[in-house]
């Protein structure tokens, strides 16, 4: 999963699917927004059953800074049987994606939630799923993709003791990335997760941030105990910009007192880096970072480039590879969805120790999530890509 680290809709005629199975830094408190001017711009798009207009409007983005809100409103409405979502019922490139006007809005079960989905966010291992590349473990086709969700509770099940009606949560929906993930995901209207698997969020953040952080963070977290770190260790970061190197460098400096911590990127990050608590930011473009007299006793390999990174580790310390060809020592792991470790997190992410990185090409509208796919699939975004809002 390398590399894994923000709204208008044209009207559309979709196809109908009857039934789906449920199942940049700052030191100020300022961060970026976006304002948008839609042009008009519509061509045919074949559906998976009937054809039907759904290309987006083309987008001007004008920056702005201001003060994010605490909270956003979202507009409860009763929940409606039907929804919008995006769906694939072929693997395939960012052309298999249709949006469907009548997916059916999942049912609860005893230990789950729905979530009017305000926000989503995009991870690497998205597009690799869709691509075919996990077919035997994967769930059955049509599937409605995303992991990271951000949004309000509607309903809650028989079973549910922690959430009510009207609170706002975050969480990655899938326990398990690879093995049997959710058939019915978080680009749409609304999803069914369970409750085990949120946590509240944080009050500082808005939703398109709260979106970015739980499948990165977690990944982030798990590897950083999986290698035993503790204070007075060092680390160095592989793609220290990307969705989860951008945690790694904060988690193992706030969280686990590393005492020195390096890490890589483009020239055009290394201040990114430095913000979010490097000591050493190494441009890769000009160096190279095993060629270092200085060792590690981690490294956090988020580029797919182990072969390499074993060479600057110290002799009995641990590499994390989380794409790629593995070298030992190195090794891999598949994170497991937990809302405990989110809730263990959100003090550090309510204190501002701890800070979501968004694109700033984001957010996206959610009307173009081909784009925002094929942008991530460049392997040039900085922190997430997130989908806001969601209608």
């Amino acid at each position: 999963m390398q590399n894994m680290s923000l709204c208008a809709s044209p009207s559309t005629t979709t196809s109908h699917l009857t039934s789906l199975p449920s199942s940049l830094p700052s030191t100020s408190p300022l961060s970026l927004r976006f304002s948008f001017t839609f042009r008009e711009n519509r061509t045919p798009v074949r559906s998976l059953k009937a054809p039907f207009s759904a290309r987006p409007a083309r987008v001007l983005v004008k920056a702005q800074a201001t003060a994010p809100a605490s909270s956003e409103a979202v507009k409860l409405t009763p929940v409606p049987s039907q929804m919008k979502a995006w769906v694939y019922g072929e693997y395939g490139g960012v052309d298999v994606l249709k949006l469907d006007s009548n997916v059916a809005v999942p049912d609860v079960k005893e230990d789950q939630v729905l979530v009017k989905v305000a926000a989503a966010a995009l991870n690497p291992v998205d597009g690799k799923r869709r691509q075919g590349k996990f077919k035997a473990t994967d769930s059955p086709l049509p599937t409605v993709p995303g992991y990271d969700v951000a949004g309000v509770v509607v309903k809650v099940g028989s079973e549910v003791k922690d959430f009510k009606v009207g609170d706002e949560v975050y969480g990655d929906l899938s326990e398990k990335a690879l093995e049997g993930p959710k058939q019915f995901g978080s680009l749409a209207e609304y999803t069914a997760v369970e409750e085990k698997l949120l946590a509240l969020k944080p009050k500082n953040l808005d939703f398109a941030q709260a979106a970015a952080l739980p499948l990165a963070i977690e990944t982030a977290h798990e590897g950083l105990e999986r290698t035993a770190f503790s204070p007075g260790k060092s680390i160095l970061v592989l793609n220290g910009s990307g969705g989860v190197g951008s945690l790694v460098i904060q988690l193992a400096k706030q969280v686990f007192g590393a005492s020195r911590v390096a890490a890589t990127s483009s020239t055009r990050n290394l201040d990114l880096l430095k913000s979010l608590g490097a000591d050493l930011a190494i441009d890769y473009t000009k160096e190279n970072f095993e060629d270092l007299s200085e060792k590690f006793d981690v490294v956090f390999d988020a580029i797919g480039q182990c072969d390499r990174a074993v060479k600057a580790v110290k002799e009995g310390g641990s590499v994390v590879a989380l794409t790629g060809a593995v070298t030992p020592p190195g090794f891999r792991f598949v994170v497991t969805s937990n809302g405990a470790v989110l809730r263990k997190l959100n003090p550090y992410l309510e204190s501002g120790k701890v800070k979501p990185i968004v694109d700033p090409k984001g957010p996206f509208p959610f009307d173009q999530l081909a784009e925002a796919f094929s942008y991530l699939e460049t392997n040039r975004a900085t922190g997430k890509v997130v989908i806001h809002p969601i209608p």
